[in-house]
């Protein structure tokens, strides 16, 4: 399990933690960090000064290595990537949209940039301007998802680019981990799966929905607009799903999700939140603590890539 990933950034194990909106706060990254991987605060469309504050939290509680995801469509991102260079993070992951003015930065603070990738050609492209690796993420994943499958995506971007690939979407097991390293992967990404950790403080009603999720409760809602995003089924995306098809237009439909994430995570409201989570919420059946999910995954892998020796 000791891959280049690990290497690179002085973590035990190549187990990246998703960086999920309003989920991933310093308690949940300073125990992913702790139990081996690397925790990723997700800075979301939060103002500067609540990432600072998060930054400064999760280094009262770790010494380990940890990660910044900036959303480039956050209002707040250009000042959240001038602000992650100050604080000289350990590194940086990016997301929809395109961060490549900032490289040189954080290259200069020594930062490692790891921007997530839906496509060959993005992959490509990043490659060339020197990031030091990417997260291949398939459409399996929860939250805002690209075309690709996991399946499909990670391969060829393993074959477009010669830096280190980590995979992403449908990733919650031993298997999944097994599965991406065989795909050329050399690390994995899970979100999902550690939105039922013990350390994650999201509404117990966003647990139970992802426990109790079976293989077909997740949907994809914003399929016309432009803006797919990967959820756990319930009233409000029915009814989101039945306009959408009837064609009501995509300012109206961002009305009606307005704070539905927030509405998830801390007011646990079953109808109108926005329960973002990827596929493998069907195969995720218990809470147990960061520690206990990352020995778990890296265990049952181990004994799949060694066939049991």
């Amino acid at each position: 399990m000791n891959t280049n990933i690990c290497e690179m950034l002085n973590i035990k194990y190549p187990i990246f933690q998703g960086g999920m909106a309003w989920v991933a706060e310093h308690n949940l990254v300073s125990a992913v960090s702790n139990a081996g991987g690397l925790g990723i605060i997700a800075a979301g469309g939060a103002p500067v000064e609540y990432v600072r504050d998060e930054i400064r939290k999760t280094r009262e509680l770790t010494d380990k290595p940890f990660g910044v995801n900036i959303m480039m469509l956050s209002p707040s991102a250009e000042e959240i990537a001038y602000m992650v260079a100050e604080e000289r993070v350990n590194v940086v992951t990016t997301g929809a949209g395109n961060s490549e003015k900032y490289f040189e930065m954080w290259k200069k603070k020594g930062i490692k940039i790891i921007p997530v990738v839906a496509s060959v050609a993005l992959a490509k492209r990043v490659a060339k301007r020197g990031v030091d690796a990417v997260i291949a993420e398939g459409c399996e994943s929860g939250g805002h998802i690209g075309n690709a499958t996991t399946m499909t995506l990670v391969p060829q971007v393993v074959d477009a680019i010669d830096i280190p690939v980590i995979a992403a979407g449908g990733i919650g097991d031993g298997r999944g981990m097994a599965a991406a390293f065989m795909l050329g992967a050399t690390a994995i990404q899970v979100g999902t799966r550690f939105l039922v950790a013990d350390e994650c403080i999201i509404h117990d009603n966003y647990k139970e929905k992802v426990i109790n999720a079976k293989d077909i409760d997740s949907v994809v809602t914003g399929t016309t607009t432009g803006h797919p995003v990967r959820v756990l089924r319930n009233k409000m995306t029915k009814e989101y799903i039945r306009l959408e098809h009837n064609g009501v237009g995509y300012e109206e439909l961002e009305k009606m999700t307005l704070g539905s994430l927030r509405k998830a995570v801390i007011d646990g409201d079953r109808d109108n939140g926005s329960f973002m989570a990827g596929q493998i919420a069907g195969l995720i059946s218990k809470r147990q603590s960061c520690e206990q999910i990352i020995t778990e995954i890296v265990s049952e892998a181990d004994k799949l890539l060694t066939n049991g020796d």
